[in-house]
């Protein structure tokens, strides 16, 4: 395939960044979206000049550092897939595919096409975790009964891998569906209900403080997600957030 790239490069935060054309040749239907762009940067550094900055880590579909926005959606045109999942057989000959980094307030632009999603980190450390004894008297966790139903939803809210498409997709840049996974994963099992009032009243206030936007409720962090989270996480912690709320 040939392919027309228009793809946004900035230097830094400071700079104003703009869209840069490239022509791509060859390119085999079966490539990933990354080892396109791996041969495009292959191209550009053989002709002298500076590559495209974009994140990456294990081309899997399970750190979610690969975040892209193509074409207008985050991670492209495929579904329940993050963009190094995304083969270029999503495309035809000719196209012309624009590719942006995850744009919020909250994801400054590092260079190019890779953002700061550190606002993501400092939520989980406001209280995305259990405290647990290790010295010796833990209990086994498999010895605790849990409902398989809990279960199943406590594990389906925990595959949220925080890339960030929730964010890229909502005009609010919400990061609701984000904190709302990794609220609910706690709080459906027995060993996060000793810090579940602390831990929703200070993950939602960080995110506050971090500056993403509120929920707009038209689910399309749900549609874009990777990994499907379900907006039925944000209604369970909007119910934690009030009854932690109360008891505050």
């Amino acid at each position: 395939m040939n392919l027309t790239l228009k793809i946004w490069r900035q230097k830094d935060a400071n700079d104003k960044g703009k869209i840069v054309d490239y022509q791509i040749s060859n390119v085999s239907p079966d490539m990933s979206f990354l080892e396109m762009l791996d041969v495009l940067n292959s191209e550009i550094i053989t002709k002298g000049e500076e590559p495209v900055a974009f994140d990456h880590d294990c081309r899997e579909g399970i750190c979610g550092a690969c975040s892209l926005y193509i074409n207008g959606e985050a991670h492209g045109p495929d579904r329940l897939v993050t963009t190094c999942q995304l083969h270029m057989r999503k495309f035809k000959d000719g196209d012309t595919i624009f590719i942006e980094p995850f744009r919020a307030k909250a994801f400054p632009v590092i260079k190019d096409l890779v953002v700061d999603r550190g606002a993501f980190d400092r939520i989980q450390h406001a209280g995305g975790f259990v405290s647990v004894n290790t010295s010796g008297n833990t209990q086994d966790a498999n010895a605790i009964p849990i409902e398989k139903v809990n279960a199943d939803k406590a594990f389906d809210a925990a595959t949220c891998i925080g890339c960030g498409a929730c964010v890229a997709s909502c005009k609010n840049s919400s990061a609701m569906l984000f904190v709302s996974a990794k609220v609910s994963q706690f709080a459906l099992l027995p060993q996060g209900q000793v810090e579940a009032t602390d831990r929703v009243l200070n993950m939602v206030n960080q995110m506050d403080e971090e500056g993403f936007g509120n929920c707009t409720n038209t689910g399309a962090c749900e549609v874009e997600c990777p990994k499907g989270i379900s907006l039925e996480n944000i209604a369970r912690m909007n119910r934690e957030f009030l009854t932690a709320s109360l008891k505050g």
